[in-house]
């Protein structure tokens, strides 16, 4: 049996537990789908061919030995700022890293699901930024159009699994960074809570604004990578109660109240949603009410909720700045972006910490009228290739504002989302929508997802692939 680029994660799963393909054969095909995309999408900074051959054959012996384990032997990849023993972490940066000594947690519970980790993924600089370009690595480039980003910052990671180099990735999300490059590509991003999937070796990713989640072509594929990937080390200072994602999909979410949330948080400069991307979130909504739920325009309080995100976003680069081995090769926006953290690193940061507890109160309250929140997750569609690049660090902030508006609120808050594909533009670039739920919600947000995804078939669309691609299959 041979299981095409369609063949997701559970599928692929349960043909290796069935012995009707062998991890090794697997693990060639990706390897050799990667390399024959490096040169138009570059979706890894890292492709581990050796180590993961030899991972594959290994779980080919457990395989062949009755043993069984939910992720046995599925090529999997994950972002360059998770750490693999043995592999650097640059997270997108120039110079030459050493290699690390140990897995991050989140990586260690893949592994321990049975998972082959083929690669690490390319990121912008810190994962700063809604687009994945760099001098580090070049630009990584959106499968449905290589003129356009896949996003960022985990556009590798979005860009691996829309090209169906692998079935799922790791990304992580501090303002948007898997839920952006989930939408314009086409796929499910899950961010959930904060907690559920270790940032370990630090207990906070970018004072708690950053969290792991998973990309996906389906919502069950999208869970069962959750599943597998979260827990928490010893010393993490959020540990969630735990969900079962997976079991959520496919159950009825009842009849839900659902917040239509149309208005941009309130942010320095304008932001305006574009009447495009405005008609496929109304369309969703309008799917919604047909499968029976109760949506009305609705807009969370977020009030001056801004003022709280920046003072963490910027102490994060500073740490992350200070950590540097090559701070002489960083963009100028990191410097700048550092040195405003250090300036708002004292008593503006602990005033931003204090202030979550206020706002989870507040737009708490908010869903004791409504079960969930959809919204778009960006105001515009995936810009070109080069756009944001060499801008400055204030255009750079403008640009990135105006695209992508919808989605930092809720690292703040710490609350789960999940992106879902919302269609197309007329240009045939991808747009998503978000749903957004309080506290602990994935389970819920994953069955009105899969609701969606029963009804929409989005997973059934793919990109073409690449002239290298093609040539290589020829």
């Amino acid at each position: 049996m041979t299981l095409d680029r369609a063949a997701g994660l559970a599928e692929t799963a349960r043909a290796l537990a069935a012995g009707d393909v062998t991890s090794r054969a697997l693990v060639e095909r990706t390897l050799a789908r990667i390399e024959a995309t490096q040169g138009s999408i570059n979706a890894f900074r890292i492709v581990r061919a050796e180590a993961a051959l030899a991972e594959a054959e290994a779980a080919d012996r457990e395989l062949a030995a009755g043993a069984r384990r939910p992720l046995l032997g599925v090529p999997v990849a994950v972002k360059d700022d998770m750490d693999v023993a043995g592999e650097p972490t640059a997270f997108g940066c120039c110079g030459e890293f050493p290699p690390v000594a140990e897995d991050g947690e989140a990586v260690r519970r893949l592994r321990a699901a049975g998972a082959v980790i083929v690669g690490k993924t390319n990121t912008c600089e810190f994962g700063q930024w809604p687009f994945t370009e760099g001098p580090a690595f070049g630009a990584t480039r959106n499968p449905w159009s290589t003129a356009h980003t896949p996003g960022g910052s985990s556009g590798g990671s979005a860009a691996a699994v829309a090209a169906g180099l692998v079935p799922a990735a790791l990304g992580s999300d501090g303002a948007g960074s898997v839920r952006i490059p989930a939408a314009w590509t086409h796929l499910v991003g899950i961010k959930p809570q904060r907690g559920r999937v270790s940032t370990w070796p630090r207990g906070e990713s970018f004072q708690g604004i950053t969290v792991n989640g998973t990309l996906a072509r389906t919502v069950a594929d999208a869970a069962l990578l959750l599943d597998a990937a979260s827990g928490n080390h010893a010393q993490d200072p959020h540990r969630p109660p735990a969900v079962d994602a997976s079991a959520a999909v496919g159950r009825d979410p009842g009849r839900l109240r659902i917040a239509l949330a149309l208005k941009p948080p309130f942010t320095a400069v304008p932001a305006r949603l574009l009447p495009e991307v405005r008609t496929r979130i109304v369309e969703l909504a309008e799917q919604l009410a047909a499968l029976g739920h109760t949506v009305e325009e609705a807009d969370p309080p977020y009030g001056q909720i801004g003022l709280t995100f920046v003072p963490r976003a910027t102490a994060g680069i500073a740490e992350r700045v200070a950590e540097a081995p090559f701070p002489a090769l960083l963009d100028r926006r990191t410097l700048g972006a550092a040195r405003l953290g250090r300036l708002l690193g004292g008593a503006p940061l602990r005033a931003a910490r204090r202030a979550e507890t206020v706002l989870h109160r507040r737009i708490g309250g908010f869903f004791t009228s409504y079960d969930i929140v959809l919204a778009p997750t960006t105001a515009a569609p995936p810009p070109r290739i080069g756009a944001l690049l060499e801008l400055s660090g204030f255009a750079t902030d403008r640009a990135m504002i105006a695209a992508c508006p919808y989605a930092w609120p809720w690292n703040v808050l710490g609350w789960p989302g999940v992106n879902v594909p919302a269609g197309f533009t007329a240009d045939g670039l991808p747009v998503g929508a978000q749903l957004l739920g309080p506290a602990n919600s994935e389970p819920l947000l994953v069955q009105v997802a899969a609701q969606l995804e029963a009804e929409l078939r989005w997973h059934e669309k793919w990109p073409a692939p690449p002239v290298a691609e093609r040539s290589a299959a020829a």
